[in-house]
């Protein structure tokens, strides 16, 4: 390695690492959001899967909360640190597949300063470990194409594996993989070669605890995922949510270098072919099925982090290597000069906001209410309300409310969620007794009360109505009802739609 790519290395890595710290930085200030807090009561009950999900997350969170506790950064810890070896694939992907030091060190802080990596590794869900996986796939499969080595598809495996261990979206990449070896001539051998089913029952191997966990509970979570979007749900009117979502996701600039680089690798035959298609198949296989799915139902902006690693690169390569008119190298160059800049101050805005809510006069916004500001203050009130009452346990309607309520409630308190019970099928069952006793019922104030309580429970009563707040702004305002004598089971055992008749 020359002078010149050493202090690259040198400058890249030291860049990465202050924008890990930034991101420590915040996670011990940030309250917990609600999906979050629902992913670190998984992390207390590890499991082969969950209703929602597999279970990469729950591991992520038991790790740092093993290191830093129960706290905001022990949630976040390893999810933020995640982004190092992340990084470390990506710029080894980007310099096998385009060639320098230039190139790779570009890759590596385009997908850092984005959103999706600054926030998608701070904010704890399985989309994180799913970016981190990700990055491994397209380094593996770029040191595939180096080497002609059969061994690295076992690797390939292995991080397929992971993603899927993630979240269900990576089983595309075998799609993007397929699609690559068969539109590439020199690929097709591999055909014809062990080694890529080698892998394939690797990553099956290392997926295989989601599938067990499924078979033992009639393929719930399954179920649930791939029924999300149905063809008689057509509602075209999502489509037009994707591309400013992925605008602000991506960060405008580095948007900006992604979609040019994308533009010259299809067209413009910038790089070798087998790099070129493999870049468009891990980003087009997987947008193609969220634009689809969007026909039928939301996509959230977060869905898209498994394509980043090589929207990355491909920002990289229009950057680097591309040939531009004038008037297109002043727009790369321009980009390239603040899309760092244009990030980081991104990212600090949304952190102030979604603490402080001063950038909106304290009015609301998008981050107002999954974010958990307010909570612990919110939480003290509630405890002091139940020891008053004498109640042994406290229900909640929802998971996110139950979530919060047993993240900043003391440790050991008796916190349920009343219906949706397959959410917690992985968690032991409460103590009898617990719930024999006086309850309190923790929801958001509604107009037409909650008469099912009544079903329940022989006396309903009003005992408290608590505000979160984040400054002046009043979040939610909750009603806290006293519940005694329990009629019949207090918790609702119905099976989820998934398996209803």
């Amino acid at each position: 390695m020359g002078g010149a790519d050493a202090r690259i290395v040198r400058n890249t890595a030291l860049t990465i690492l202050a924008l890990v710290g930034l991101r420590l930085v915040a996670a011990a200030y940030t309250p917990i959001t609600f999906d979050e807090a629902y992913y670190w009561m998984w992390s207390n009950n590890l499991a082969g899967g969950y209703y929602d999900h597999p279970p990469m997350v729950a591991y992520v969170i038991r790790a740092g909360t093993l290191i830093a506790g129960d706290t905001e950064l022990g949630v976040r810890l390893v999810s933020i640190l995640l982004a190092i070896p992340m990084s470390y694939a990506v710029y080894r992907a980007a310099a096998i597949l385009f060639g320098g030091a230039r190139v790779a060190a570009t890759a590596a802080i385009l997908l850092n300063v984005t959103l999706m990596a600054a926030v998608g590794t701070l904010i704890v869900t399985p989309d994180a470990p799913l970016l981190v996986a990700s990055s491994f796939v397209l380094f593996f499969l770029a040191k595939v194409l180096e080497t002609g080595r059969g061994a690295w598809w076992l690797a390939v495996g292995v991080a397929v594996g992971a993603a899927l261990l993630s979240k269900y979206t990576a089983l595309f990449f075998g799609v993007a993989i397929l699609i690559w070896l068969i539109v590439v001539p020199k690929l097709r051998r591999w055909f014809l070669s062990p080694w890529p089913y080698l892998g394939g029952i690797v990553a099956f191997a290392v997926f295989s605890p989601v599938i067990l966990w499924n078979a033992d509970h009639q393929w719930v979570s399954f179920l649930k995922q791939f029924g999300r979007a149905r063809i008689e749900d057509f509602r075209p009117v999502f489509i037009a949510e994707i591309i400013p979502t992925q605008i602000a996701f991506a960060t405008p600039l580095v948007f900006i270098l992604g979609a040019m680089g994308l533009h010259v690798l299809a067209w413009r035959k910038v790089g070798a072919s087998a790099s070129r298609v493999l870049i468009n198949t891990m980003v087009w296989v997987i947008t193609g099925y969220f634009v689809w799915h969007a026909l039928h139902a939301r996509v959230e902006a977060n869905w898209f982090a498994p394509i980043y690693p090589a929207f990355a690169v491909a920002a990289a390569a229009a950057v680097n290597i591309a040939q531009w008119k004038p008037r297109e190298r002043r727009t790369v160059d321009f980009c390239l000069r603040w899309a760092a800049p244009v990030g980081i101050v991104m990212f600090a805005a949304l952190i102030v906001q979604a603490n402080t809510g001063w950038l909106s006069g304290y009015r609301r916004d998008a981050t107002v209410r999954s974010v958990g500001v307010g909570w612990r203050q919110l939480a003290d009130e509630i405890e002091a309300v139940r020891a008053r009452t004498g109640a042994t346990c406290i229900l909640a309607p929802d998971y996110g409310t139950t979530s919060w309520l047993a993240f900043y409630l003391p440790r050991g308190t008796c916190v349920q969620q009343q219906s949706q019970r397959i959410r917690w099928v992985n968690m032991s069952e409460p103590d009898p007794k617990l719930l024999a006793g006086k309850a309190l019922f923790v929801d958001e104030l509604r107009t037409d009360g909650h008469p099912f309580l009544n079903d329940i429970f022989w006396q309903v009563s009003r005992v408290a109505e608590l505000t979160r707040k984040r400054g002046p702004l009043v979040v939610e305002t909750y009603g806290i009802d006293l519940l005694e004598g329990a009629k019949r089971e207090v918790l609702d055992r119905s099976p989820p739609p998934e398996l209803q008749k």
